[in-house]
């Protein structure tokens, strides 16, 4: 594709690195398009992923009362569970969707790392879903190389702008 094909095609430089974000934009469509079918199974999706989380850093079920008794395979049985799978799949798709506005974006992740400090969650605990996440990527989308990479700095934006709020003393 010629130069000028592609600079339409990608709306300016693909490469150009965004000064909010740090992602250019072929690393927003890659990471758009390696999300698109976590998405479109999201409540199995981010239940597993809440699975992985909790057997991998088992304290992070205390978080969740309405789950900290139960046996994992009735998690989905629990309304208020089902409920957070979906707020939590429905946020991570509004900042995968929204990444061409990087600005959007970060004032999405300010109001999750203060929602999050009131209930005392620490940035660990997001380096741990952090982990999980890159596990499972690795694992069931086979992600690796470039994909990896795009994904890896997509959540270094967004904790940079949840660990602003989270980590910030509380204002009366």
């Amino acid at each position: 594709m010629g130069a000028w094909l592609s600079y339409i095609w990608w709306g300016g430089d693909p490469d150009s690195v965004n000064a909010v974000s740090g992602l250019t934009r072929r690393e927003i469509y890659t990471v758009q398009k390696t999300w698109a079918p976590v998405y479109a199974n999201s409540i199995t999706n981010g239940t597993e992923l809440l699975k992985r989380l909790f057997r991998a850093y088992p304290e992070t079920k205390e978080f969740f009362k309405m789950v900290r008794k139960l046996p994992e395979e009735e998690f989905l049985q629990n309304m208020q569970f089902k409920a957070h799978v979906i707020n939590l799949m429905t946020s991570l798709n509004l900042a995968v969707t929204n990444l061409n506005q990087p600005e959007v974006v970060a004032a999405m992740m300010h109001k999750l790392g203060e929602s999050h400090r009131k209930r005392q969650i620490q940035e660990r605990h997001f380096h741990d879903l952090k982990d999980v996440i890159v596990k499972m990527f690795v694992e069931v989308l086979s992600l690796e190389g470039d994909s990896l990479a795009a994904w890896g700095k997509t959540l270094e934006f967004w904790y940079k702008h949840i660990f602003q709020t989270l980590n910030a003393p509380e204002q009366r």
